[in-house]
């Protein structure tokens, strides 16, 4: 029997038993979803920063984690188990079909996102769950937002041009296709997100998507604090030929559980300036809230020069961090709406 390609990367992997199908989330307040897909627990990309083996979907399934992949610890684990949750597009279908009320907040649109606690694209198998969900959302009428780093992407283009069709009576479109390209620098990407693809191989994937007519966005996080004014303008003059409709923007946050292990991988792939520098963040609150002010300005100046919208989220402790005025400018691009022209879900009649 041929081997899985997380059996490849030597994954530790299962199916997930979970029941929910759609979840209500929070990440309205970024102007990204009202709802979140995830198609999978656990995620072979294992970036040391992630926020989410410190979630409650981690955090409170321990047991269920500790029977399914033999994981004594999820979150220093991360990166080294997937559980697969190979029949939610038939559930999504059947739950679609009966769902009489939709969530749909001023920022998040209705939009349902897959996936903001795994990556969907991440194999074959992942992929496979995503296109069946993706059928059965834009199916159904409801927006979506897919967010990966893998140019696996490209072989749902089918998909995405049959939703843009669906779309085509509508102001806004059905899809959106993103990817996280935080840096260009290889190596200190390759440090923290060990089992991502390269950033050039997410590029080539958003402008193949581009090219075909598929709505494309870039989340733009989280940014490396050795990252120049430089960086952020070759950085923004890519995501333009993209035609990329918004790049979201985040500086690096350290208060996560995990941000030890952040730097102690940094220094262990040598890239040692990079590792100082989150080490210097994490000590330092007022460099941090320096860094992250300084990074949101690049973002926001080099957007407009290059014509490119950019929507920052700026860290709720930033803005308790600074002045009256600026605490001021900084929620109102917290609350602000992203430019996208998302098209209305079909609400239930």
């Amino acid at each position: 029997m041929q081997a899985t390609e997380a059996e490849q990367n030597n994954i530790r992997h299962n199916t997930d038993p979970a029941k929910v199908v759609l979840g209500e989330s929070g990440l309205y307040h970024k102007s990204l979803c009202d709802y979140v897909i995830n198609v999978a627990t656990g995620c072979s990309h294992g970036c040391k920063f992630c926020y989410v083996p410190s979630t409650p979907n981690v955090t409170a399934r321990q047991e269920m984690l500790a029977e399914q992949a033999a994981v004594d610890d999820g979150q220093q684990e991360w990166g080294s188990y997937l559980l697969y949750r190979d029949d939610l597009p038939e559930r999504l279908g059947r739950k679609l079909d009966r769902k009489q009320k939709w969530k749909q907040t001023a920022r998040g649109r209705g939009v349902v996102m897959l996936s903001s606690g795994t990556d969907c694209y991440q194999d074959r198998r992942t992929a496979q769950i995503t296109r069946g969900c993706v059928v059965e959302l834009i199916d159904h009428g409801f927006p979506v937002r897919i967010l990966t780093r893998s140019p696996a992407v490209v072989r749902d283009l089918d998909v995405f041009e049959w939703a843009v069709e669906q779309s085509q009576n509508q102001v806004g479109k059905l899809i959106r296709v993103g990817s996280s390209i935080p840096c260009l620098d290889e190596g200190q990407v390759r440090a923290i997100e060990p089992g991502a693809p390269s950033p050039q191989a997410r590029l080539r994937a958003l402008r193949t998507l581009s090219e075909a007519g598929i709505p494309v966005y870039v989340s733009m996080s989280p940014t490396y604090p050795t990252q120049t004014r430089d960086d952020f303008d070759q950085l923004l003059g890519q995501f333009a030929d993209l035609k990329a409709e918004v790049v979201f923007h985040e500086p690096i946050n350290p208060r996560g559980g995990n941000f030890q292990m952040t730097i102690d991988a940094a220094r262990e792939a040598g890239e040692t300036t990079l590792a100082k520098e989150l080490e210097r963040i994490s000590n330092d609150r007022e460099y941090w809230v320096e860094y992250s002010l300084k990074q949101m300005e690049w973002a926001e100046e080099l957007g407009e020069k290059h014509g490119v919208d950019v929507h920052v989220w700026p860290d709720k402790q930033v803005i308790k961090s600074v002045g009256e005025k600026k605490a001021q400018e900084l929620l109102r691009q917290r609350d602000a709406v992203s430019p996208e022209r998302i098209a209305t879900p079909s609400l239930p009649s």
